[in-house]
């Protein structure tokens, strides 16, 4: 079948076809966790000293014995089994942004050669992968490659069903047999440690007596895009690049903003529902769901989460996601920007901090200029901003996010806190010595005697901010749609670990000098100002004038990953991590590895794509359009008849581009000649990238003549549009 035959056949068949019709689900209350091996299934599973003690574990981190390790793997075994497991899994989380897990059965054999089950604590305890196989940036070599996966027990294990069994998935960390942590839950759960550490210090300065542990909690609001796989199934670079390297814009995209909260088409609408109640069995909090900006595009906000099952509940969310679209007809696209000229997608990241005793410590309360803890932990954020911007920008780098960011549809790579006006007016009154009382925002009022009226937020919303304020909360808008949510928590528990320790020596100079509390806070809190309040801005981020400002202000403008990532080389950024005991400095530079690595690897592929699309595809179909233009340009000279030949010159000149461009990008591609990572980075972001928009330029401007029954691949109007 030729590859415009196949575009063709892809739209009849969308547009014939009936969608999978809903089903009416269970009620909420009693699908809820139903697969989650959580406090509650234990409870009734355990006994009282084999429960408390695992209780405590999750709830305090407090050691587990063997004895409670054997009884819980016993009640899980038989849990799972009871809903058709028969293997386990420790799913673990490498470098690589998904996931992991590799499959053993509960099943063995007894000296009569009978088949019989059996799961004790050390099989829980700890699994043994190979340590080599995944992204490990030299930290394991082919000749020592044993590494280890081990249990997590703050995170519930769980049976994910599928149409082709059940299996019990047990949360674990992995790491390499000489203890290096090769994934990134080892990471968080560390500067979770360093930062409740640092903060505990910070309140008992404070007079709190009972301080439960405190840890981050994160919701992320997740993006994506879902194409018909009709289409993307003749679309090579969604297959395998995750995004269009080829598509002239349609007449109509997202100008009229009528997409946005707009009606949710019934096919995805299906979609949504069944999805959603997979995620409900599992225990995982989806909230909200609703049309993004761009057509084709949505939204899934789960509920906030402790940080560790939070990044764990996001792994399997993004899992969920492409697996339950498929099974609707669709390919769930989670890439920073799979269309060109409409918005790319983003994963904000909400975090907080908190406990059981204090509650959230980024919440201002009524009354933000008298709180004396918040005003300390949200001075803590802006410091760690201003210090480690250019680390929170190393830890979303990726050669798909570089699509979206600094464009009028994400926030720059600047990185700048917001405020809003009246957390960013007490804070200028601290830096002037002084608190003053904060008017709250008002009631607002239509003057509509039907709508009620109710109490407006103090402070207003800021999208163009990367690092915002939000009421009781900081939202990391920068986060890519296809990321991991650890690297980003980590670098947020992790600097703010710093500051609160930085805060804690500074508040206990102040009060041994005999300040009282609210004294010492100012003190402490206008000196922080005074060296990092530059890094707090309420105005326009997309704006040029704000770039400008930026520079003057001494902040950095990081515009790539080929720039950002070798932040992770920064010695101040090898002492953060170090002196908090977060990552040693063998494991930042693996780190830095593989990310670089990730990089150039992900840049070459879609070049060899472009080449290949352009080759294969495109070239032909013009060649095709230009020899049917020459048929009839004969035949119609045969008749005497007149021919604007200007769309043929126009054909061949854009096919001859294309070709020359495809040439000097394959030269690029051959080229790696390369002294170190950096440079073969700033050679992908500044030449072959270049090169392919070179080649795209000269492959959309023939889509926008050759006659649309020979073009071969499907257009952005049919996968933004059609569903």
């Amino acid at each position: 079948m030729s590859g415009n035959q196949a575009r063709l056949n892809a739209i009849s068949h969308i547009t014939n076809s009936d969608p999978k019709s809903g089903t009416m689900t269970e009620p909420l209350s009693k699908i809820w966790a139903c697969d989650v091996f959580n406090l509650a299934a234990m409870e009734e599973a355990l006994s009282k000293k084999s429960f408390k003690a695992i209780k405590d574990t999750v709830q305090t981190g407090a050691p587990l014995d063997s004895a409670t390790a054997d009884a819980v793997a016993a009640a899980m075994k038989d849990w799972a089994m009871a809903k058709g497991a028969k293997f386990f899994s420790h799913i673990f989380y490498p470098m690589t942004n998904v996931t992991a897990e590799k499959h053993d059965g509960f099943i063995i054999t007894n000296s009569d050669g009978n088949a019989i089950t059996d799961f004790t604590g050390s099989l829980l305890i700890k699994g043994e992968p190979d340590g080599s196989s995944f992204p490990n940036g030299s930290l394991r070599m082919t000749n020592a490659a044993r590494g280890y996966t081990a249990w997590d027990p703050t995170s519930p294990s769980y049976v994910m069903q599928t149409a082709n069994g059940a299996t019990l998935m047990i949360p674990s960390v992995f790491m390499s047999w000489t203890g290096e942590a090769l994934d990134k839950k080892i990471p968080l759960l560390r500067s979770n440690a360093a930062m409740n550490s640092a903060a505990t210090s910070v309140l008992s300065l404070m007079g709190e007596e009972e301080i439960a542990p405190l840890n981050s909690s994160c919701g992320a609001e997740q993006e994506y895009f879902l194409v018909d796989e009709n289409f993307a199934n003749a679309r090579p670079d969604l297959l395998l690049a995750g995004r269009t390297l080829f598509g002239a814009a349609p007449a109509k995209g997202q100008q009229f903003d009528d997409h946005y909260f707009g009606a949710i088409p019934a096919r995805v609408q299906v979609f949504m529902q069944d999805f959603e109640d997979k995620l409900y069995r599992l225990g995982i909090p989806a909230k909200t769901h609703h049309n993004e900006v761009a057509p084709g595009q949505f939204e899934i906000a789960p509920y906030f989460e402790a940080a560790n099952v939070a990044a764990d509940h996001q792994q399997l969310l993004m899992t969920l996601m492409k697996s339950t679209a498929k099974e609707h007809g669709f390919l769930c696209l989670l890439h920073e920007k799979p269309f060109a000229g409409v918005n790319g997608s983003g994963k904000h990241v909400n975090w907080s901090v908190g406990n059981a005793t204090q509650g959230n410590l980024l919440d201002p309360g009524s009354t933000p200029h008298s709180n004396l803890n918040f005003l300390l932990f949200c001075g803590a954020v802006i410091r760690g901003v201003h210090l480690f911007g250019p680390l929170l920008r190393a830890v979303i780098a990726s050669a798909a996010n570089d699509h979206r960011l600094g464009a009028n549809e994400a926030p720059p790579a600047i990185l700048s806190v917001y405020l809003g006006e009246q957390l960013e007016s007490v804070f200028k009154d601290i830096k002037a010595g002084k608190l003053l009382e904060k008017a709250q925002g008002g009631l607002m009022d239509l003057g509509l005697s039907q709508i009620l009226q109710f109490e407006r937020d103090p402070g207003d919303r800021n999208r163009t901010s990367p690092f915002a304020f939000t009421g009781n909360r900081f939202e990391f808008r920068a986060v890519g749609s296809s990321q991991s949510v650890s690297g980003p928590l980590v670098a947020m528990n992790t600097m703010l670990a710093d500051s609160l320790t930085w805060i804690a020596g500074k508040l206990e100079t102040a009060l041994a000098d005999g300040n009282d509390k609210t004294t010492a806070v100012i003190l402490v809190l206008k000196e922080l100002m005074e060296e990092h309040g530059s890094v707090v801005f309420g105005g326009d981020g997309y704006s040029s004038e704000w770039h400008t400002e930026a520079v003057a202000r001494g902040l950095k403008n990081i515009p790539t990953a080929a720039d950002a990532l070798p932040v992770l080389k920064d010695p101040a950024v090898v002492a953060l991590f170090d002196s908090t005991g977060v990552l040693t400095p063998e494991e930042l530079s693996s780190r830095f590895n593989v990310y670089a690595e990730q990089y150039i690897l992900s840049i070459e592929v879609e070049a060899k794509l472009v080449v290949d699309i352009a080759t294969t595809k495109i070239y032909p179909a013009a060649l095709s359009y230009i020899s049917t233009l020459v048929d009839t340009a004969k035949s119609l000279e045969k008749m005497d008849l007149p021919l604007d030949k200007g769309t043929l010159g126009v054909a061949v000149s854009n096919a001859n581009a294309l070709m020359e461009s495809v040439a000097k990008l394959t030269e690029a591609i051959d080229k790696h000649d390369f002294a170190s990572d950096e440079e073969h980075m700033s050679f992908c972001a500044a030449t072959i990238c270049p090169l392919m928009l070179e080649v795209r330029e000269a492959g959309d401007a023939l889509e926008g003549i050759v006659a649309d029954e020979l073009w071969p691949l499907p257009k952005y109007q049919e996968m933004l549009f059609i569903k």
